[in-house]
C-alpha cells in the first residue's frame, strides 16, 4: 500500500464452483492441536524444571498481557472486514485509557469503563470520516489520529490532573488519579483444588491443573467481558446477514452495493465499532492493569494488536491465539526471567524441527532447511548456557511475534478491497 491512494477496480466475483476450499480445521483437529501442545508443554517443564512454565500465576499474568492486546485486534478485525485499514488502534487505546480514568477517579470505575469505550468510539468516528467519507488515505488518517490522540491527551491531562482535587487526590500532569477497582471472579473450592494438585508438579496432570487455576482466580469482570466480545464478533460476522453484508463492503464494495447494502453506513458502523473495541482495550489498562491513567501507558499493544490479527488471518480464533502468544511470552520475562525463558528456547527447538520436518514432506526443501539449521542452532545456544541474557529478556514477546509472523506469513489472505477507496455508484 503506498501512501497516495488509488481508485482501484473492484475485484473480479469469483465464478460459480471456483471458490477457494475452506481452511477451517475440524473441532477434532483443533483438540489434537491442543493435546500436542499441552504434551509437549508438560514434557520441556519436565525435563527443564522449570515449573514457571504453566503455572496458575503464569497464566493468569498472560491473560491479563493478553487481554488489550486481544481487544486491539478484533477491533482492527471489525474494521479491516468492513475495507478500513485502522492504523490509528493505538491512538484509540490512548483515548480510551484518558476516558476511564478521568471519568472513574471522579464517578466510579464501571462509568469510567464506559467512557473509555466512548472516547475510542470518538477517535473511531474521527477516522471514519476521512477514510470513507473524504476518501483519505487510510495510513495516513491513522498516523493523524494516533498523534492526535497524544496530544490531545497529552495537554487535557495536564489541564484536568495537574492542580486542584486532582492534584489533592494524587494526580499530577502525567497520570490521573487512583480509581476504585473493578470486581474480580474466583470459583473458591475448584481454584483451591487446581492449586493443591499443580503442587505435585505430576506430569500432564498439573500442567492442565496450573493452566485452568490461572483461568479462573483472580479473573477480571473485563477479561469475561473480553471473551464474550470475540464470541459474539464471530457469531455476529460469519453468522448473521449484518456480518455478511459488512465482510462484503471488504471484499467487493461495488457487488454489495449492487445489491442494495448501504456501503457507506456499514464502514462507519465497523470502524466505530473497532474504536470502541480499542477504547475498552484502553480502559482495561488504566482500570484493571494499573488502577489509573498514565501517560504512555499503551506501550505499542495497538500497533502489537494489529500483528495478532494478522497472525489470525482476519479470524476472531487465530487472533485470539496470536494475542495469548504474545502476552504468555511477555508474562515469562516480565515474572521469570532469563532461566524460564531459557527453558523456552527447548520448546523452540522443537517447534523449528516439527516445522523443518513439515516443510521437507512438503518439498519446500530450502525453507525446511533453514528451520532444521535455526533449530540446532538455538539447541546449541540452550545446551551451552543456563540462561537467557537479560537485554534479550526484554525483547521475547516481539521476537516471539516476528517469528510467528513470518512463519505463517504464506498462509494469510485479507479481505479483497481492505485499504482501497470506495466511491458510491463507482461499479455503474
Amino acid at each position: 500500500m503506498t501512501a497516495t491512494m488509488t481508485d482501484a477496480p473492484p475485484p473480479a466475483a469469483p465464478k460459480a464452483g471456483n471458490a477457494p476450499k475452506g481452511s477451517t480445521r475440524s473441532f477434532g483437529q483443533i483438540l489434537l492441536i491442543v493435546a500436542g501442545a499441552l504434551l509437549l508443554l508438560a514434557a520441556v517443564r519436565m525435563i527443564t524444571g522449570s515449573n514457571s512454565l504453566d503455572s496458575a500465576g503464569q497464566v493468569s499474568a498472560a491473560l491479563g498481557l493478553a487481554v488489550p492486546i486481544g481487544l486491539a485486534g478484533l477491533a482492527g478485525l471489525w474494521s479491516e472486514r468492513a475495507g478500513v485499514v485502522n492504523i490509528g488502534l493505538e491512538g484509540m487505546m490512548i483515548l480510551g485509557t484518558f476516558g476511564a480514568g478521568w471519568i472513574g477517579w471522579q464517578t466510579s470505575p464501571w462509568l469510567g469503563l464506559l467512557c473509555g469505550i466512548g472516547f475510542g468510539v470518538l477517535g473511531g468516528l474521527v477516522h471514519a470520516v476521512a477514510t470513507v467519507t473524504f476518501g483519505v488515505d487510510h495510513i495516513v488518517s491513522g498516523v493523524a489520529v494516533n498523534l492526535l490522540a497524544l496530544g490531545a491527551t497529552q495537554y487535557l491531562a495536564k489541564l484536568f490532573f495537574a492542580g486542584g482535587k486532582a492534584a489533592d487526590a494524587g494526580g499530577n500532569p502525567k497520570q490521573s488519579p487512583p480509581v476504585d477497582s473493578l470486581p474480580d471472579v474466583t470459583l473458591p473450592g475448584l481454584s483451591d483444588g487446581l492449586a493443591s494438585i499443580e503442587k505435585h508438579h505430576w506430569f500432564l496432570v498439573s500442567d492442565i491443573a496450573g493452566i485452568l487455576g490461572g483461568l479462573i482466580t483472580n479473573l477480571s469482570v473485563v477479561t469475561i467481558l473480553a471473551v464474550l466480545l470475540f464470541i459474539g464478533s464471530w457469531w455476529l460476522l460469519w453468522r448473521t446477514p449484518f456480518g455478511l453484508r459488512l465482510r462484503s463492503c471488504g471484499e467487493n464494495p461495488t457487488a454489495a452495493e449492487s445489491l442494495g447494502v448501504n456501503v457507506y453506513k456499514y464502514k462507519y458502523a465497523a470502524v466505530a465499532v473497532s474504536g470502541g473495541l480499542a477504547g475498552l482495550g484502553g480502559a482495561f489498562l488504566a482500570l484493571v492493569t494499573s488502577h489509573t491513567y498514565l501517560e504512555g501507558q499503551t506501550g505499542g499493544r495497538g500497533y502489537i494488536g494489529l500483528a495478532a490479527m494478522i497472525f489470525g488471518n482476519w479470524r476472531p480464533g487465530g487472533l485470539a491465539m496470536g494475542a495469548g502468544l504474545f502476552g504468555y511470552s511477555d508474562a515469562l520475562q516480565l515474572r521469570n526471567g532469563g532461566v524460564t525463558v531459557h527453558a523456552l528456547l527447548l520448546l523452540l527447538v522443537v517447534l523449528l524441527a516439527l516445522l523443518g520436518g513439515w516443510k521437507m514432506y512438503k518439498k519446500a526443501h530450502w525453507q525446511g532447511g533453514i528451520a532444521l539449521m535455526t533449530a540446532a542452532l538455538v539447541l546449541v545456544w540452550y545446551l551451552f548456557t543456563d540462561e537467557v541474557p537479560s537485554d534479550f529478556v526484554g525483547a521475547t514477546p516481539y521476537v516471539v511475534t516476528l517469528l510467528v509472523l513470518s512463519l505463517s506469513a504464506q498462509r494469510l489472505r485479507m479481505p479483497k478491497a481492505d485499504g482501497m477507496r470506495y466511491r458510491k455508484g463507482q461499479g455503474k
